[in-house]
């Protein structure tokens, strides 16, 4: 039998390792899917919409290192959208398949029609559209090469009428090629750094995930300069185990700690991190910034320095040039600080709340205590961020994903979804917000049809609990930002799965213990505390005033109940922040 063209297409996926392709069949996709049924090396998943495939795919990538999803013509290229801006901001290869109508309908305002190049082009490093039969097979390998080299979303456009035709050999190569390139700064550079690092005396370490490959080499660095070590959240798992010298994150969802840490130093060394927010990086310290892509040195903070490197390479050469420091008396003041801190952490992990008003900290610390070690988490946007970054304590073995870059809402249950496909003998926890879980609801189903064992974890505190707190500390009482929902373990039950509902803080442990001893899937809805903050780790005097402002409006419109209940809910985390 004639091979067609969807049949060579089909057979370099698998040869490039995918192993499953997360869509929506239908239309100009249905030939594609004939050649994956015949092949038999690939699955195809039948998610609910595509944008949980995206999600699904960019879960997978970052743990397997390349995944495949797909979308048909017009909806479903637009579905896909959201997931594969995450995909492409994470740096995760990920193959998107864009099949659309026919050739002879483009430029006509078809049916579905949508232009690929322009709609995938701000959320991809690789987007291009096949129009002959020997096209096809070199564009593929050029998606997949983009992919993996420029470490981001390849779009491959494929017109439904070429999915059918016979297939064509070509000259050019149709392997994937995918080299692991020693990169490091010149030894004239390295010296450079290591004379700054010797004369000073006052040095912090920041890092992001391009270091946790380093882990061993940055431990022995610190060692030699008695340095405290931050991390971004991203960076949280690769870093903070088995690490004497970590003082937690900085950012938004971090502690003040690591905030301390790089603002008291005389030098930052930045490793591998692309931290985004530049008012939290110091402006009068002398930085050094280490990453593997040169393009992004610079762009965060006012750095004095700028080396292109992969961060294992780097440290492996630059250890020997390193003077090991006596004075230890910055490093343990900052060590202090973090043991303080994370004293004040206890706080709410202590006492519990009250029914209705679970305090989430608790609940976190708890699936923290009762997770595997090489558990894998997902998080949404948002306070579930918070308590994650907080409360789950890297192993060496876990891994957490979310929407660090991007910063999408619904982001937790899909991932979760790639994540137990390409894990399947790991514990897959995810940490779910009421409104992130609301979006895409329907995908739950996908988890039931794959008798996928996550667990998900909703912390239903009624309302959009960060876009509660950025209006209030702007000063504005907050607005439609309480939710109204349904029985999300009523949900998952109706869907075919155990659903668990918690309302007292005497219930958690026990439906922790029952969600992770039961085979399948398992949705946890638990009834938090609405007004528990996520205090920043600098708090500005903007925000004391915002917040002022914004209680006294909602006690003047009558919301007096309100304002005492976030007062009541945080008073014991804001003294011990002080």
């Amino acid at each position: 039998m004639e091979k067609k063209v969807a049949d060579q297409l089909v057979d370099m996926l698998a040869e490039a390792g995918i192993k499953r392709i997360y869509a929506v069949t239908g239309d100009s996709l249905n030939e594609l899917n004939r050649a994956i049924k015949k092949q038999g090396k690939i699955q195809w998943i039948h998610v609910r919409n595509e944008e949980a495939g995206a999600f699904a795919a960019a879960a997978e990538a970052e743990l397997e290192g390349i995944a495949c999803c797909a979308g048909s013509s017009g909806p479903g290229h637009i579905h896909l959208i959201n997931g594969l801006y995450e995909a492409n901001r994470a740096n995760v290869p990920v193959i998107a398949i864009a099949s659309t109508c026919g050739t002879r309908e483009f430029g006509t305002d078809y049916f579905q029609e949508t232009n690929i190049t322009k709609l995938f082009d701000d959320c991809s490093v690789y987007c291009q559209i096949a129009t002959l039969p020997e096209q096809a097979p070199r564009m593929l390998q050029r998606a997949i090469q983009n992919a993996q080299s420029k470490r981001g979303v390849a779009v491959f456009g494929l017109p439904g009428d070429l999915e059918s035709k016979p297939a064509e050999d070509i000259l050019s190569s149709l392997k994937v090629y995918k080299n692991d390139t020693i990169i490091r700064p010149s030894d004239h550079e390295l010296q450079t750094l290591a004379d700054i690092l010797n004369e000073n005396e006052k040095i912090s370490i920041y890092c992001g995930i391009g270091a946790s490959k380093a882990h061993a080499d940055l431990i022995k660095l610190a060692e030699k300069l008695k340095a405290p070590i931050g991390y971004s959240f991203r960076g949280k798992m690769g870093i903070q185990y088995d690490n004497p010298y970590e003082v937690g994150m900085t950012g938004l969802l971090g502690l003040p700690s690591a905030f301390q840490s790089m603002h008291e130093a005389d030098v930052i060394l930045l490793l591998g991190t692309d931290f985004p927010y530049a008012n939290f990086m110091p402006t009068n310290k002398k930085i050094i910034q280490i990453d593997e892509r040169a393009d992004r040195l610079g762009r965060r903070a006012k750095v004095d320095m700028g080396l292109c490197g992969k961060i294992e390479d780097t440290l492996h050469v630059l250890l020997p040039l390193i003077e090991e420091k006596q004075d230890e008396s910055f490093l343990k003041k900052q060590l202090h600080k973090y043991e303080k801190v994370k004293e004040g952490l206890d706080v709410y992990v202590k006492d519990p709340g009250k029914e209705n008003l679970i305090h989430p900290e608790y609940v976190a610390s708890t699936i923290n205590k009762l997770a595997a070690k090489d558990a894998i988490f997902t998080v949404d946007t948002g306070m579930c961020c918070v308590w994650g970054a907080r409360y789950i304590q890297a192993t060496g073995e876990r891994k957490m994903l979310g929407s660090f870059s991007h910063g999408t809402m619904a982001n937790a249950m899909p991932m979760a979804i790639g994540a137990a496909l390409a894990n399947p003998g790991r514990q897959i926890i995810s940490f779910c917000g009421d409104g992130g879980i609301s979006m895409l609801l329907g995908d739950l189903a996908t988890i039931y049809q794959y008798n996928l064992p996550v667990k998900l974890f909703v912390f239903n505190n009624r309302s959009l609990g960060m876009v509660k707190l950025e209006m209030e500390v702007d000063g504005i009482p907050d607005n439609e930002t309480d939710m109204v929902n349904p029985d999300f373990a009523m949900i998952a039950m109706a869907m075919g799965f155990k659903g668990i509902n918690v309302t007292k803080p005497e219930e958690v442990e026990g439906a922790i213990h029952e969600a992770f001893s039961t085979n399948g899937p398992v949705l946890v809805n638990l009834m938090t505390d609405p007004n528990s903050l996520a205090l920043p780790p600098k708090i500005e005097w903007t925000q004391i005033k915002g917040m002022t402002t914004s209680m006294t409006k909602m006690m003047l419109s009558g919301n007096v109940k309100e304002v005492v209940d976030t007062i009541q809910s945080n008073i014991k985390h804001i003294k011990s922040l002080l």
